[in-house]
This record gives structure tokens, sequence and C-alpha cells, in this order.
């Protein structure tokens, strides 16, 4: 039987994992079988750059976490497993796409997507958005087409008032 000091650790790490999850807006799981050390640090290094963690933890206390947070995940928690937690929608979705295709060992799962489970259809499409240093130009190339536009109306305006 497990020792009290044991249940109340594992106590303790469900509960860190439950904040997690509720502290996150993208959380996904990773398979990460077959990657070395030196890919796995890289890939740590890579997500910290976006204020994002990868934890590995035992699949029976993620099961609890999620059953806490009525989430069913039971298909996915089968052998050994990442979890990203990020606390910006795109950016872990992104770097952990990126690293996908860089390194074939390295399998989206699913992903907890602002609370509702998303399967790795939904994470792909959120991969491809652009970013937002990407999305604030082209609303810039937008809105500058738009003035350019104008100054030409008023431009040729102008010049036919000249004309008179």
């Amino acid at each position: 039987m497990a020792s009290t000091e044991k249940l109340k650790e594992k106590n303790e790490i469900v509960k860190k994992i439950t904040d997690a999850i509720k502290d996150s807006q993208a959380v996904i799981l990773v398979s990460y079988q077959g990657l070395t050390v030196s890919e796995l640090s890289q890939l740590r290094i890579e997500l910290r750059e976006s204020d994002s963690k990868l934890k590995v933890f035992k699949n029976t206390l993620v099961k609890r976490a999620l059953d806490d947070l009525n989430i069913n995940l039971d298909d996915f928690l089968e052998g050994p497993n990442a979890i990203v937690f990020g606390p910006n929608l795109l950016e872990p979705i992104k770097v952990i796409s990126k690293f996908a295709k860089e390194h074939e060992n390295l399998e989206i799962r699913v992903g907890i997507i602002s609370g509702e489970v998303a399967d790795i259809d939904v994470i792909k499409e959120y991969a491809s958005i652009p970013s937002m240093e990407g999305l604030l130009t082209m609303f810039a190339r937008g809105l500058m087409e738009h003035v350019s536009n104008l100054a030409i109306g008023l431009n040729l305006y102008a010049e036919k008032l000249e004309e008179k």
C-alpha cells in the first residue's frame, strides 16, 4: 500500500498538472519516443523562447488531472508522452509543428486548445496561421493600399480641377 507521503506527493503533481492545463491556452500531447536527449533539449530551448514548457509526467497522473477537468484523452495516454504547456495560443503550436516536420520521431498526438480537445487536423490548421508579426504586416499592407488609392484619387481630382 502506498505511504501517505507518496500519496501526498502524487496529489501535488496532479494538482500541478491540473493548474498548468488551466493556465495554458495551448496544451499539446506529443510522443517523443526515438528522439535523442540533445534533440529533446533543443525542443525545450525552442519552446522556452515562446514562454512554453515541455514536461514529462506519468500517464496515470496525467489521466487523473484530466479526469479532474472532465477531459477524456484516455486513447492517447499510452507509451512515452510529453506535454507542451503554452500560455499563448499559436507560438507553442508553431514551434512543435515545425520541430515535428524536422524530426520524424516527434509525433503530435492531440491537443487542448482554449479548454477544448483538438485533434491533429485542428492543430495543423492553427500551425498554418501566420505569426502575429505576419498578420500585422498583412493588415498594414491592406491599410496602405487604401491610403494609396485615396492619394491617387485625390491627385487625379486635383489635376482635373487645374485643367478647368
